[in-house]
């Protein structure tokens, strides 16, 4: 279920051992304690995302490759209007009070990948925004280290696994919080899919995964992106996504 999340400073995720035994499915203090680290990690790696009218609020994240940097969210979000506004959290600009409160960016600007449903813009043209505007991102990406790739999603199977959700939650108000939903992750007929329903505000935030290493060591990996579905979320896995990158 989903819980507060809280932010730390900046910190890198490092890379996870070379070698793993496969995914596991964690007792619930270990999730927590999983979960709480990843907020510290990579709470500024994630931005709230809207469509400029109807249609459904999201997350979107960084995520760092060896091509570039690229901010990720779900296609579906970005279907329903011309222009989409990111949020600019006071936690992921400097200096404070510079930077407005949202950016607008056309939604012609994302590359979207249909087969995988999701759309992915290069980031180097919002760091130049932030230049001429007078301010800096103070962001945390997902490191490629920790990106999953086709190994890492083929040891998940049909029995379910810890996942972790990072993502910007909806509030009554409207505002936006840091949350962590830890669920669970299964091998279905279409790929990837979480078994849960997520609250709105969830749609195209990154899915972490956990993995064993042979001294039984955790380590993350990021397995890919949230997308829409019933009964459920499939889940668009990175080693996919990245593919095209570049």
């Amino acid at each position: 279920m989903p819980q507060p999340g809280g932010e730390g400073p900046s910190a890198a995720a490092g890379p996870s051992p070379p070698r793993t035994l496969g995914a596991v499915l964690l007792e619930p203090d270990a999730e927590n304690e999983v979960a709480y680290e990843l907020c510290q990690l990579l709470g500024r790696a994630i931005l709230p995302i809207r469509p400029a009218g109807d249609g459904p609020v999201g997350t979107a994240f960084f995520l760092h490759h060896p091509t570039g940097e690229y901010l990720l969210t779900a296609a579906d979000v970005l279907a329903y209007a011309d222009v989409a506004e990111i949020g600019l959290r006071p936690s992921v600009t400097e200096p404070t009070g510079v930077a407005a409160d949202a950016l607008a960016l056309p939604c012609g600007w994302w590359v979207h990948r249909p087969e995988g449903g999701v759309a992915v813009l290069p980031a180097g043209g919002l760091h130049d925004r932030a230049v001429r505007e007078g301010w800096r991102w103070r962001t945390q990406s997902v490191p490629d280290a920790i990106a999953a790739g086709a190994d890492d999603v083929a040891r998940i199977g049909a029995e379910p696994v810890s996942a972790i959700v990072l993502a910007l939650g909806v509030r009554d108000d409207g505002s936006r919080p840091l949350e962590v939903a830890v669920e669970r992750v299964v091998r279905a007929a279409d790929g990837l899919r979480l078994t849960g329903e997520l609250p709105a505000g969830y749609l195209g935030a990154p899915v972490f995964g956990v993995q064993a290493d042979v001294a039984g060591e955790v380590g993350l990996r990021c397995l890919g992106v949230v997308l829409p579905g019933e009964g459920g979320h499939p889940v668009a896995t990175l080693d996919r996504v990245v593919t095209d990158l570049g």
